[in-house]
């Protein structure tokens, strides 16, 4: 006897195509080529004897049979989700893959920690963690999560805050011997301070600080420019170079450490948020409901402690 649906994996790449919104987002997502999932398509309109979707070299659309079929097959899988969810929440064990983008500061001081107490929790949730200070498109390439600074530039994503990240001045004890150590804002004009040059605009991002319970944005200048890696003012001022600003969170392992010291504590007291977000999902996976709450509660607990 010939299995009944056994063209159920087409279905479920058409049905991934439609969510990512194209062949080659839908390719990322499931691990796979472009060419693949194409040949995929055809065989389902083979199957079902009709066109489901338009494919030009630049835009996908559905036909109207198309569309009808990818509503019914979308609220078949959601049956399937539920179904799984249900299971696994009666064993007790969640499973599934996550794929997580987060910038390069939170990725290499934040999340070892976190990651590594939320994995013995869960052993049964891979996480594919992808390091870049570049915005993902996570629809496009087919991320399930992602941690940003910043506000939410898109509308279409939902945020959950994660926490306010304070800031301070770091410095080396070789370089504070050889320069002396500012006293007031002002005199940082008189330093060589690490800028970081933002790649949206080429410029140099400015460091915020308080003086006088006044809020001011002042940018830094030096004879070494860093780009693309923000960590690299870091390694720069740990090696003499100059003076840095970052977060709390990374300068605490590097001024116990002795590595750098914190200079101008009247300056300090700004922060700078960062998010999680990720795309709406009715459907979402138990596996990343179990690590946006996890790491919601990770960092509220994190910054209560430090406050």
């Amino acid at each position: 006897m010939s299995r009944r649906f056994s063209h159920l994996s087409d279905v479920e790449t058409f049905v991934t195509v439609i969510d990512k919104g194209s062949i080659t987002a839908a390719a990322v997502a499931l691990g796979t080529t472009a060419s693949v999932l194409s040949r995929s398509l055809t065989r389902l309109e083979t199957q079902l004897g009709t066109q489901l979707v338009r494919r030009t070299t630049r835009h996908l659309s559905l036909t109207e049979a198309g569309r009808h079929y990818y509503e019914q097959a979308r609220s078949a899988f959601n049956v399937f989700d539920s179904a799984e969810r249900a299971i696994q929440g009666k064993s007790g064990e969640i499973i599934g893959n996550i794929r997580l983008s987060a910038p390069t500061t939170y990725a290499h001081y934040r999340l070892p920690d976190w990651l590594s107490r939320f994995t013995r929790l869960y052993p049964g949730i891979n996480i594919e963690l992808n390091i870049t200070n570049r915005n993902v498109d996570m629809v496009a390439e087919g991320f399930d999560l992602a941690i940003r600074l910043g506000q939410l530039p898109d509308s279409r994503l939902v945020s959950r805050k994660l926490e306010d990240a304070t800031l301070c001045l770091l410095a080396s004890v070789q370089y504070l011997q050889k320069k002396g150590e500012p006293q007031q804002v002002s005199d940082l004009t008189q330093h060589d301070c690490l800028p970081f040059i933002m790649p949206s605009s080429g410029r140099a991002a400015t460091w915020s600080l308080r003086e006088n319970n006044q809020d001011i944005e002042w940018t830094p200048k030096g004879p070494i420019r860093t780009s693309d890696d923000v960590l690299g003012v870091i390694s720069l001022a740990v090696s003499g170079m100059g003076i840095c600003q970052t977060y709390d969170f990374i300068a605490r392992s590097l001024t116990e450490r002795g590595l750098l010291k914190e200079i101008l504590t009247s300056s300090r007291g700004r922060s700078r948020p960062f998010s999680l977000i990720y795309p709406p999902h009715k459907g979402m996976s138990s596996a990343c409901q179990a690590l946006i709450q996890f790491l919601t509660n990770a960092a509220s607990h994190t910054e209560h402690a430090t406050r």
